[in-house]
């Protein structure tokens, strides 16, 4: 990884399960540089201005896969909102249904764009974001590739009500998105926004029932549960629910 200039979310964002993600064979690499052109409140990755593309990054991505015989990859992004096609893996493209379908046109075996949070606190929280086209995203996926798999995810924590939290849900469901992480808020230094609650091991497990009961063919609900937490799992798990 060091010797081929590349860079993991799991190190950047400094989360909770990197030693036990990378015992099992599991990364999350992240393309496009260490540097994004959002900066998100509870985010721990650096912002700013990013350096050009490394035109290169595709094979050392491909490389380390193959060096460190990785049994299942997941690949994200900083927002890169300097690029014409904004970095391609996966924001919000600002809306752009063609840089949607480049990543669609891959075919990756799971599409995921993180909600986040709920609508109430995108002002504060993801402030270059916006509620209704992360939904978006999600929506015209299914809609362009729906045999490719949606997924979201988002944090509790951060001062949302309940009701808000199960009103996300159903929306993400009724956008199409067929798997769903929760994970509790952790602040990851004095810079970023505080957190306001934490959530107990039942409400997370209420959380998941009510996710199974509104429709989503997997539930991933924990307090150190991320994206990426467990993601060749939640991928079977679903494709089970699903008869795939």
């Amino acid at each position: 990884m060091r010797g081929l200039g590349l860079h993991t979310v799991c190190e950047e964002a400094n989360c909770p399960n990197i030693g036990e993600c990378w015992h099992h064979g599991t990364a999350t690499f992240m393309i496009l540089g260490s540097t994004c052109t959002r900066s998100c409140g509870y985010c721990n990755v650096m912002h700013g201005a990013p350096q050009p593309p490394d035109e290169n990054e595709p094979v050392k991505v491909a490389s380390a896969i193959h060096a460190l015989e990785l049994s299942y990859v997941v690949v994200t992004s900083v927002d890169r909102d300097d690029l014409a096609d904004f970095g391609v893996l996966i924001p919000d493209f600002q809306g752009d249904e063609a840089a949607l379908r480049i990543v669609l046109a891959a075919c990756p075996d799971v599409l995921n764009h993180n909600i986040e949070t709920v609508p109430r606190l995108y002002r504060i929280a993801r402030p270059g974001g916006r509620y209704p086209r992360a939904l978006d995203v999600l929506r015209r996926s299914r809609d362009i590739a729906p045999d490719i798999a949606t997924k979201s995810g988002l944090m509790v924590g951060l001062g949302e009500e309940w009701d808000e939290v199960v009103q996300t849900l159903r929306d993400l469901r009724a956008a199409g998105v067929a798997i769903v992480t929760i994970g509790q808020y952790l602040r990851p230094s004095l810079a970023n926004l505080p957190m306001v609650r934490y959530y107990t091991p039942s409400e997370f497990a209420e959380l998941k029932r009510i996710g199974l009961e509104l429709g989503f063919g997997h539930v991933e609900s924990g307090p150190l549960v991320r994206s990426s937490y467990h993601a060749h799992e939640q991928t079977e798990s679903y494709e089970r629910s699903a008869g795939l």
